[in-house]
């Protein structure tokens, strides 16, 4: 038999992978010869050619909206969701060969809706609400797009039209125009970091974080729909504003916001120190020499701006622009002062909290207002950041941070391998969320002060779930459905390029045997990685760092450990699975 497979999803992305490729290997089990028409919003897909579509003998969609049926006007056509074709593909390709029928025009202009809403909800959904989404998590990496891609799939279910911004590290994408928010009912925010509300400025708008978004989306959509508050600052709306943000916003999402904007510099700044290793480890006090340039460029510049930065924008993340300019000095002060990250941090939070406080005090006659946010308010508070910096904070806090970088580069190996332990559990307990973020952003402070041990641990911790995940799928293959295969795949990629949210589809499954079995490969990689002494020049990047001549020292120990932590994770999974965490009933 000739099929032609046809899958979308409402975000266009991952799930019309794992569906299309799910499809074709059930056709090819069922000896069937089978063609997939992908269609994602990455790129245009690759459509049947005619020819293709005359020899076919049967045409599956898997899709969740609007699909051009008219070139298949001749061929019999079966048509479902795309969740239902992932859920067991061989028996929906055999279900469609029996039921499949020519479409009508009818059935041709009219996408077929993945649900119904039950009788007790049919008011509640019976228009469906317009809703606008943006997401942004502290990488910009994974959390993004699959927080995304849970929304709206779960918006499309419930009967709502959904769309969705995400902020990611390359950018924005699917940006929301100006119609887009002005049609609006609903706006979600689902951001682990400080983002420009003000276009929303008049909407309903929910806040809620990235995890939540992904793991918990239809009970997200039915809080943000009850509980969404306009945030206004006109009229009665501006009060409701102040205690909406007070409640929602807090110091770890500044934070956050803080080592988003510091990720790209340290990763950069990270990755030319490497290189410039290619030449050998001392190649770089030759002068004139590229590699001299390298790390001029890398260690001389990147790594400079990296506290700055991150200081600058905790104080933009908290007072806006006007604690900008505060923030980078405070921070740069810090640096200079060898008061490291810690103090990168503080001065962040000092800029920050003082340009707020001068701008809900300072009261300036209208024709004077315009200079506050430019001139006065930065002066102050730059002012103010530097002095308490140089006098008051910069000096303990350059102590703790000498303390601290004497103990961790001169700890013996009992101490090196508790310290492995400790960041491995914590890079594989919340798979990117507040523990696994708490870990990483320890490491890359580290970097600033030629600290690079802890990074490797955490590095080599954090491959360890996505990877370990991935193995367990292949080696206990009849333990896992076809989608879980698939899904495997992907974490296993994902896991090789230091991407731990891979494995939270597993997580969400089953959390109580998932986020155990991922913590124990992850202390075993974290405590190796000590153990063998490697360390990581460079914060991210995964697999790939390891074709970098002297980048990561003991690069055979340090593959060894990962592999060892990822062997443990899938074994340790695979051997709690089909095992109850019940109780056994009490004898007398």
């Amino acid at each position: 038999m000739n099929l032609l497979i046809v899958t979308q999803c409402p975000s266009g992305l991952t799930t019309s992978y794992i569906a299309g490729t799910a499809l074709k290997n059930a056709a090819a089990e069922l000896n069937w010869n089978a063609i997939a028409e992908i269609h994602t919003n990455v790129q245009p897909p690759q459509q049947f050619t005619n020819e293709q579509i005359e020899q076919a003998d049967l045409v599956v969609i898997a899709a969740d909206g609007e699909i051009d049926l008219s070139r298949f006007k001749d061929k019999p056509v079966y048509r479902d969701s795309v969740a239902s074709a992932i859920e067991n593909p061989k028996a929906w390709l055999q279900q469609a060969q029996q039921a499949a029928s020519r479409p009508t025009l009818a059935a041709v202009q009219k996408p077929v809706a993945t649900s119904q809403p039950s009788a007790s909800s049919s008011n509640a959904n019976a228009a469906g609400l317009n809703i606008i989404a943006v997401t942004a998590c502290p990488t910009g990496v994974a959390h993004t797009f699959m927080a995304a891609e849970a929304l709206q799939e779960a918006g499309s279910k419930l009967g709502h039209q959904v769309k969705i911004e995400t902020r990611g590290s390359v950018g924005a994408t699917n940006q929301l125009s100006d119609e887009d928010i002005q049609q609006a009912d609903l706006v979600i925010l689902a951001v682990d970091i400080e983002v420009d509300s003000t276009p929303f400025a008049g909407k309903k708008i929910y806040r809620t974080s990235t995890g939540n978004a992904l793991k918990k989306s239809n009970e997200v959509l039915k809080s943000a729909i009850a509980e969404a508050a306009v945030e206004s600052a006109a009229g009665q709306g501006g009060e409701a504003k102040k205690q909406f943000k007070k409640e929602k916003t807090g110091a770890y999402k500044h934070l956050m916001t803080g080592v988003s904007f510091m990720l790209p510099v340290v990763v950069a700044g990270g990755l030319i120190i490497a290189l410039s290793f290619i030449f050998g480890i001392e190649a770089f006090k030759e002068e004139g020499s590229l590699a001299a340039a390298l790390m001029q460029i890398g260690g001389g510049t990147a790594f400079a701006l990296m506290i700055p930065v991150l200081a600058g924008y905790i104080a933009y993340s908290i007072a806006d622009r006007p604690g900008l300019a505060p923030g980078l000095i405070g921070g740069m002060l810090a640096s200079s002062i060898g008061s490291g990250f810690l103090g990168g941090i503080l001065a962040g939070f000092i800029a920050g909290y003082a340009a707020k406080f001068l701008i809900e005090h300072i009261k300036l006659p209208k024709t004077l207002e315009a200079l506050k946010p430019i001139l006065i308010v930065p002066l102050i508070a730059s002012l103010g950041t530097g002095l308490v910096m140089i006098y008051i904070v910069g000096g303990p806090v350059a102590g703790i941070m000498n303390a601290m970088t004497e103990f961790l580069q001169g700890m013996g190996s009992a101490n090196a391998v508790l310290l492995g332990i400790i960041l491995g559990c914590m890079m594989c307990f919340d798979l990117g969320g507040p523990v696994n973020k708490a870990a990483y952003t320890f490491g890359v402070g580290l970097l600033a002060s030629q600290t690079y041990a802890p990074m490797a641990a955490i590095m080599a911790a954090g491959m360890v779930p996505a990877i370990g995940m991935g193995l367990a799928t292949f080696i206990g293959r009849r333990k896992f459905s076809e989608s879980e295969h698939e899904a495997g795949r992907a974490s296993f990629v994902l896991g090789l390029c230091f991407i731990s949210e891979g494995a939270i589809p597993f997580a969400a499954k089953d959390p109580l045997r998932v986020i155990p079995s991922c913590m124990a490969g992850g202390a075993l990689t974290g405590a190796l990685s000590m153990l063998f002494s490697a360390e990581l020049m460079a914060p991210h990047g995964g697999i790939f760092v390891l074709f970098i001549p002297n980048a990561i020292s003991h690069v055979f120990l340090y593959i060894g450990a990962i592999a060892a932590g990822s062997i443990v994770t899938a074994l340790t999974y695979l051997a709690i699975k089909d095992r109850s965490f019940s109780s056994a009933p009490a004898t007398a």
